[in-house]
């Protein structure tokens, strides 16, 4: 199976998910007027309580069935269904209801076509398959915002719609497209997957990183973009390009961090950029207003050189029967963290604020440190050798 037609599909599903942020106004308030701040919150939030949710049920039921692709299908067609849903008439909740059911499809698609790369990746080379993974998400988050913008201008239901469309037109070409790999070992019942994955203890390594540094993610969208605005005086175009510098590297750079674990071992790729992204997110508290591209798009070579390797360590951790399994924890870590981001950042804000202390510093300070700390605490499992040790797998 061409790792490219594995891409392009990571690459459209993702593009309606950062689709919908620039016409989120028009999505909640625009169409209803009477949502509170905590309401109009739920619709970006709601979606990631259902990819929760459905990624460890998904992974269950794909490693007991020894298939991927009929499922894959079956998910993008209620995703596709969910968003055309989305684009009619409806009151909030039924909204809101729309929207869950959205997240534990996309979330559902998402896991099993990442371990449907790693599957491959097997025989084909593990870094270079799960890094062309990597830059799949990352180029689509990066480009589904001014996508979205752009349909979104005259109706900002055309983003749901046409991104349903989409998402239908993508279950149709699936079965064609994309083929499962030959199964290697018998299909375990879920409880023993259970038990398997319980027993794999080194798995809480890759989990521990894509929990924090998806929660940095969070704090970036959130609370950096809050101080973008309010502190260093930026407007909603230059806060767009700011992220731009960041995502556009990050994107480019995920796939060439992926094949570099060909010949570095992972583990030690994911400590040095993890201690390289606290110190970028700690000089993000220091940095003047004309430097801040700059210093974000040194942070997003960064990110690259930590997010691929995390998820060949994470492919190579898993067992061939727990694959599904163990890259929906994976990402269910990785949405945990991204979920708690904004609600830490914004905790750490108001706490400061409350105590006449002036509080974006000392945040980014604390957020940094936090990275830096988890970091540090992998040294002595570096040293035992783990990451070095599937080196074989990971060049095959």
């Amino acid at each position: 199976m061409p790792v490219l037609r594995l891409v392009c599909v990571i690459y459209l599903l993702m593009l309606p998910v950062t689709g919908m942020v620039p016409v989120l106004h028009g999505l909640t308030e625009g169409r209803h007027p009477e949502t509170g701040d905590l309401a109009r919150h739920l619709f970006m939030s709601v979606n990631m309580i259902g990819a929760l949710i459905a990624a460890p049920l998904a992974g269950l039921a794909s490693d007991s069935l020894g298939r991927r692709v009929p499922l894959i299908a079956a998910a993008l067609v209620v995703n596709g269904l969910a968003l055309l849903l989305i684009a009619g008439d409806w009151s909030y909740p039924a909204v809101l209801a729309l929207r869950f059911v959205e997240g534990c499809a996309h979330m559902t698609a998402l896991s099993l076509l990442m371990t449907l790369g790693a599957d491959h990746g097997r025989s084909r080379g593990m870094g270079a398959a799960m890094g062309a993974v990597g830059a799949a998400v990352s180029l689509g988050v990066a480009s589904g915002a001014p996508l979205g913008g752009w349909i979104g201008a005259a109706s900002a239901t055309q983003v749901p719609w046409l991104g349903g469309w989409l998402m239908l037109a993508l279950a149709v070409a699936v079965p064609f497209a994309l083929r499962d790999a030959p199964r290697e070992t018998e299909r375990p019942s879920p409880a023993r997957l259970l038990r398997e994955l319980a027993a794999n203890r080194m798995l809480a390594v890759p989990y521990v990183f894509a929990f924090v540094d998806r929660l940095t993610v969070g704090f970036i969208v959130s609370t950096f973009s809050l101080y973008l605005g309010a502190v260093l005086g930026f407007d909603a175009r230059q806060i767009g390009l700011v992220m731009a510098a960041f995502l556009i590297p990050f994107s480019l750079l995920t796939y060439p961090a992926g094949r570099l674990c060909h010949h570095w071992d992972r583990l030690g790729m994911m400590i040095a950029g993890s201690v390289l992204y606290g110190v970028f997110l700690i000089a993000l508290g220091f940095a003047p207003a004309g430097a801040v591209a700059a210093l974000m798009a040194a942070g997003g070579v960064v990110a690259a050189l930590m997010y691929a390797p995390s998820l060949v360590l994470t492919a190579e951790l898993a067992g061939s029967a727990q694959r599904a399994s163990t890259l929906a924890g994976f990402n269910v870590a990785g949405s945990l963290g991204f979920a708690l981001g904004p609600l830490l950042g914004g905790t750490l804000v108001g706490s400061f604020r409350a105590a006449g202390i002036d509080p974006y510093l000392p945040v980014f300070l604390i957020v940094g440190a936090l990275e830096i700390l988890i970091a540090l605490a992998m040294l002595p499992l570096w040293r035992r050798g783990l990451g070095r040790r599937n080196a074989g797998l990971a060049a095959e």
